[in-house]
């Protein structure tokens, strides 16, 4: 008889994350946001999502590609927030949590942003400081209907890479899919001849 384990096999190249830009990705988000908040933590519908989600960049990660964790990210002027992170009971080890926190913050770098907040509750809030790398606000923590704990704010300074996306950047490249920012879109001509 052999044993098989509920844990998903894994090796260092089973994670992917990226952009959501398909509305099955979305499904996919929505899926893992329903699992994480509405059925685990009992928060409303009407809490887990809301009108942001139109409005915000989401990150989705997969392992082996099963819908695994996700985050959104919501734009500022002067910093990027991430919000709606959540990741399936099976995925939440440090590797997928970091892998898709890192791609978060190289997107919202190669936006040109230097500073990302979050908001999170105590019990969470040593997991974005010790394996993420944010360092606590000192404001007063904030209460929301429906949960025991207020969330308290965390930040973290991000350094934008060269190939930040700015008004020097050539314009083709602001025309590409948001993420896919290298990939030539099947709209652009052919220049070589």
């Amino acid at each position: 008889m052999s044993i098989k384990s509920d844990k998903p096999a894994r090796s260092h190249n089973s994670i992917r994350t990226e952009i959501v830009t398909s509305y099955e990705q979305l499904l996919h988000t929505y899926a893992i946001r329903a699992i994480g908040f509405m059925e685990e933590h009992g928060v409303k519908a009407t809490q887990a999502f809301d009108g942001n989600d139109y409005q915000a960049t989401h990150v989705l990660c997969y392992v082996n590609d099963e819908p695994a964790g996700t985050v959104r990210i919501r734009w500022f002027k002067d910093f990027a927030k991430m919000e709606r992170t959540c990741f399936r009971p099976e995925y939440r080890d440090p590797r997928t949590i970091k892998a898709a926190a890192e791609f978060a913050f190289d997107h919202i770098a190669r936006k040109g942003y230097t500073r990302v907040l979050t908001h999170a509750m105590p019990q969470y809030a040593r997991l974005w400081r010790m394996l993420l790398g944010f360092k606590q606000v000192d404001k007063q923590p904030v209460q929301f209907a429906g949960h025991a704990e207020p969330y308290v704010e965390l930040v973290r300074e991000l350094v934008p890479p060269e190939n930040m996306i700015s008004e020097e950047t050539d314009a083709t490249v602001l025309f590409r899919v948001e993420g896919q920012w290298d990939v030539p879109s099947v709209f652009e001509l052919d220049n070589r001849q």
